[in-house]
């Protein structure tokens, strides 16, 4: 493989090339590639694509992989917030076992400001300044006047459905002061809970403390985080005709097109981001030694989506920050280490 496509990898019919990282990132097979913080610094950058309330686009460009992933990791594992801890089960008459409506119940994503909240560390008490409570208190009871031939339960019975909208957060301390602008509450109203049948009684108390996903999957602030190399797709020869129509029809909607050049039908990559890298064009003959299928190493296309909690954009900002501080404490220790080993020589 040539130096000059040491940030590609390509793709074969049958099998993937230059796949494999360097013993240091942003080397390339024992070459002599050194590092430069400036040539870093102007190849380095982060566009955003798109943004919406709860997901978020954006391209990194010139990173190793390893960079990439460090902000994934963290993304899904490092950024606190709030969920539901404890259970303080009182009564369940219901037929979803204690154990399980407690999981479902801690599974609920939580709107409320972590940084509004401090850690509760073992044995700390539950104060206003690290917990929240939730009560849930709900019968289930047959309604009146509904026909006997009703099969529908939600005509048939009061709270047959329980859903987050019957968690009643009860303010402790000064909290219902400093959230009475945007109170804690669940970020969905309409997620189903368990089911009841008249006589099923549920009644019990659910304080949420501050955590992160590494801990459990319920502080995660994202329902997905993920990346993929930008697909470059290089047509090396002029794809003419009937042909170059087919082998748009190769392509996901919006990749390719066929355009007209003094009279001549050609086909020409329009937007290769769009492109699955499904091969699906390296199945016909009629298109070898035509097209070259790469994806750049170093150009990763991010997605975020975010539980509702934190809006994407700041999910993004919080978790660069994070990986700055690792930075630091990482290089700290290093010079720490090379300190003493100049002292101990």
């Amino acid at each position: 493989m040539a130096l000059e496509d040491r940030n590609r990898v390509v793709i074969l019919e049958d099998r993937v090339e230059n796949i494999s990282g360097a013993d240091f990132p942003m080397g390339f097979d024992g070459k002599d590639v050194p590092f430069h913080l400036e040539s870093f610094r102007d190849t380095l950058d982060i566009r955003i694509i798109r943004v919406t309330p709860t997901d978020i686009e954006f391209d990194l460009i010139g990173v190793d992989a390893s960079i990439a992933n460090a902000l994934r990791r963290i993304l899904i594992a490092e950024i606190p917030t709030m969920a539901i801890e404890k259970v303080y089960m009182i009564s369940n008459t219901g037929i979803m076992q204690d154990e399980v409506l407690a999981h479902r119940l801690g599974l609920i994503p939580i709107l409320a400001d972590p940084n509004e909240f401090q850690w509760k560390r073992s044995g700390d008490p539950p104060t206003d300044q690290n917990t929240i409570v939730f009560k849930l208190d709900v019968v289930c009871k047959r309604n009146h006047g509904v026909p006997e031939t009703e099969v529908d339960p939600k005509k048939k019975y009061e709270n047959s459905s329980i859903y987050t909208s019957h968690l009643v957060w009860d303010p402790k301390g000064d909290q219902g002061d400093r959230f009475a602008s945007n109170p804690i509450r669940p970020i969905h109203d309409d997620i189903l809970i368990t089911k009841l049948r008249p006589g099923q009684v549920i009644s019990c108390e659910l304080h949420c403390e501050k955590g992160v996903g590494k801990d459990h999957a319920k502080f995660s602030p994202v329902a997905t985080a993920s990346y993929r190399l930008l697909p470059d797709i290089q047509i090396l020869e002029d794809i003419t005709g009937d042909d170059a129509e087919f082998f748009c029809s190769c392509f996901p909607p919006g990749v390719a097109k066929v355009i007209e050049e003094n009279g001549i039908r050609k086909a020409k990559i329009v937007n290769p981001r769009k492109d699955t890298v499904s091969r699906e064009v390296l199945r016909h003959k009629q298109f070898d030694g035509k097209v070259r299928l790469t994806r750049i190493r170093d150009h990763f296309i991010f997605n975020v989506e975010s539980t509702g909690i934190i809006p994407p954009e700041i999910l993004v900002s919080q978790a660069l920050d994070i990986l700055i501080e690792k930075c630091d404490i990482s290089k700290k220790a290093l010079e720490k280490a090379v300190k003493g080993n100049r002292e101990d020589n």
